[in-house]
């Protein structure tokens, strides 16, 4: 897996474009309902980057709040133009952000480390049996593991 940094994406219309100046914290699938509401499939493949290294070169998303399975605020960006999803940010990670891999220019380097929220995955939808699971929403320790489990792989 490699991605090079920087690593830019934006929404379908262009209205709205990034620029990542640092490489992901770590990339997952998240299965909770929310994240399937709003890929309109069942998972969300989400890549977590340090909130002062995305910068938004044109335009801003528009921010839909809703209450996260966690019960914390998650904000979902979206182009108020197009409707394309963009990224997140939560309340109970203000340093980090987080990119939908949809949104990339270039998603092809990325690589899941875990499966999030499989309490809620669709029973149609393939659980890579090699990458770890989580029912619900990581531990700070289980989070930490993660990441260097990420590291390891780059």
């Amino acid at each position: 897996m490699l991605i090079a940094v920087p690593f830019t994406g934006g929404c379908a219309c262009g209205a709205i474009r990034y620029e990542c100046s640092a490489a992901p914290l770590l990339v997952w699938k998240c299965h909770c309902r929310t994240c399937q509401q709003a890929t309109g499939t069942a998972f969300n493949i989400n890549v977590l980057v340090l909130a002062t290294a995305l910068k938004f070169t044109k335009g801003e998303p528009k921010y839909y709040a809703v209450k996260a399975e966690s019960g914390g605020q998650l904000h979902r960006g979206f182009c108020s133009a197009c409707g394309s999803p963009v990224g997140a940010k939560s309340d109970a990670f203000s340093d980090i952000r987080g990119v939908y891999a949809g949104s990339m220019d270039d998603p092809s380097g990325l690589e899941s480390v875990a499966d999030i929220w499989t309490a809620s995955a669709q029973p149609w939808d393939y659980l890579d049996p090699r990458t770890p699971k989580y029912e619900r929403q990581p531990t700070a320790e289980e989070f930490q593991t993660l990441m260097a489990a990420w590291g390891s792989h780059r």
